[in-house]
C-alpha cells in the first residue's frame, strides 16, 4: 500500500474459531462474493488445541490481527480472547487489534452482547467491528480502517526512529493468503488466513 511515494507491506493474520466465517469475511472483501453453502474450510488450525503450539509461528512479524468470533456463539468470544492475550504478550501494543463480531444477520440469535463485545475491546487497545459477510456489511470499514492504523503505526514508527526509513517492498494489489496447513506454517506471510 502506497503513501506519500512509500509503498508499504503489511502481515495480518486472520484468528477465529471453526465456522465464524474467516474464510466468508475474506472471500466478500476480496471477491465479493458469498456462498450460502460454502464448505468449512479443512486443515483449520486455528480451531484445533493440537496445532496451538504453531500460533507463534503464524503470528511472528505480524502487523495486525483481525480476530473473529460469530455473535450467536459465546464461546467463539472467549476464544478471541485467548488469542489476544497470546498476540499481546508475544507482540505487545506494535500490532493492531480487530477484534470482530461476524453474523449481525443473526441479530435475533445473539449471544454476545454488543456492550460486553466493545467494553472488552476497548479495554486490550482493541477496535471493535460489526460485520456480516452474507449482507456485505462492515468489512470494508473494518479492512480500510485496519490499513490506516497500520500505516500511521509505521510512519510513527519511522519518525521515532528518525531515519525516514520505512518497510518498503514491491506493491501488492489485493490480499495474499496463505495456506495454513502445518506441514507449510513456516512460509507464512502476507495475509495468512485460518479458514
Amino acid at each position: 500500500m502506497a503513501a506519500g511515494g512509500k509503498t508499504y507491506s503489511f502481515k495480518v493474520v486472520l484468528l477465529g474459531e471453526g465456522c465464524v466465517g474467516k474464510t466468508s469475511l475474506v472471500l466478500r472483501y476480496c471477491e465479493n462474493k458469498f456462498n450460502d453453502k460454502h464448505i468449512t474450510t479443512l486443515q483449520d488450525t486455528a480451531g484445533q488445541e493440537r496445532f496451538h503450539a504453531l500460533g507463534p509461528i503464524y503470528y511472528r512479524d505480524s502487523n495486525g490481527a483481525i480476530l473473529v468470533y460469530d455473535v450467536t456463539d459465546e464461546d467463539s468470544f472467549q476464544k478471541v480472547k485467548n488469542w489476544v492475550k497470546e498476540l499481546r504478550k508475544m507482540l505487545g501494543n506494535e500490532i493492531c487489534l480487530c477484534i470482530v463480531g461476524n453474523k449481525i444477520d443473526l441479530e435475533k440469535e445473539r449471544h454476545v452482547s454488543v456492550e460486553e463485545a466493545e467494553g472488552y475491546a476497548e479495554s486490550v487497545g482493541a477496535k471493535h467491528y460489526h460485520t456480516s459477510a452474507k449482507l456485505n456489511k462492515g468489512i470494508e470499514e473494518l479492512f480500510l480502517d485496519l490499513c490506516k492504523r497500520m500505516m500511521e503505526s509505521a510512519q510513527a514508527d519511522e519518525r521515532s526512529r528518525g531515519n525516514g526509513t520505512s518497510h518498503t517492498s514491491t506493491a501488492r494489489r489485493g490480499v495474499q493468503i496463505v495456506d495454513d496447513e502445518p506441514q507449510t506454517a513456516t512460509s507464512a506471510g502476507g495475509c495468512c488466513s485460518s479458514g
